[in-house]
């Protein structure tokens, strides 16, 4: 295997989710052995815990999302649990086909499934106000289309469209915005998108993407219309314009006006 494809492989939240809760059981053991110098001793669940708790930590210090941080807490007590109450072997299959139809992305472009913070939903809310109406605003990668759906909401006139190809999440993002009427969410990869069609497209996507997603921009969107992206920049290519988020493991949003137009 090539160096790049490496590196690839250890970008993917899974391997990083994998690499933290080794350490994680590595560092219980130790402790564990530690103890045991001494007459302490600690119940299966206090270890699991422990080892649950230690694995978010390291999660999160390698970049993982939020909500990956819940996972990694309750995997080694979920199993013990499991365990206990003899649950039957399709229930360990079927968490792992939910875990596989949400985190599609993951494996397939190398995307996790991230959420936009309530301070990027507003600074995106007051960029869009100052577009004149019609909108026509795309969401590549859209996840639950919770910002998707806010911003429909608070945009009447806009027309808003989300992509999405992780299965789970698509069905999610889908039944929610069945009654917003300038709302509607599509099972469609983001390179399938024409991205001409729209005056403001935004992302949350992760940093291995962004330059081919530069390139296609660059050929399909028209002069004066808006490429944003939350948390990820692309390199060597200086944004018009950064609004500082600084909520939760998001930093800004970065804003590109295409082809030189002048930026307001």
């Amino acid at each position: 295997m090539q160096t790049d494809e490496r590196m690839s492989l250890v970008h993917l939240p899974v391997m990083r989710a994998l690499l933290a809760q080794g350490v994680a059981v590595a560092l219980v053991v130790v402790l564990v052995y530690l103890l045991a110098l001494w007459p302490w001793r600690l119940s299966w669940l206090s270890v699991a815990v422990l080892q649950g708790a230690l694995a978010a930590l390291i999660g999160w210090r390698l970049g993982l999302s939020r909500w990956w941080g819940w996972i990694n807490f309750a995997f080694v007590p979920a199993l013990l649990l499991m365990q206990r109450f003899g649950l039957p072997g399709w229930v360990y299959l079927l968490g792992f086909v939910v875990l596989l139809l949400v985190n599609w992305n993951s494996l397939r472009e190398q995307v996790p499934l991230y959420l936009s913070g309530r301070r990027a939903q507003q600074h995106l809310q007051d960029l869009l106000a100052e577009r004149e109406p019609p909108l026509r605003f795309i969401d590549l990668g859209c996840g639950t289309a919770g910002t998707l759906l806010q911003l429909a909401r608070r945009f009447p006139r806009g027309q808003f469209v989300g992509v999405e190809t992780a299965p789970l999440v698509f069905l999610c993002a889908w039944l929610r915005c069945l009654l917003q009427g300038n709302c509607r969410v599509r099972y469609l990869n983001l390179w399938q998108v024409d991205l001409a069609d729209f005056d403001v497209v935004y992302c949350f996507l992760s940093p291995v993407p962004m330059p081919r997603l530069w390139a296609k921009a660059q050929a399909e969107m028209r002069p004066g219309s808006w490429l944003i992206s939350n948390s990820f920049e692309i390199l060597g290519v200086p944004a018009d314009r950064l609004l500082a988020i600084n909520e939760g493991r998001q930093t800004q949003l970065l804003l590109w006006q295409i082809k030189g137009a002048d930026i307001r």
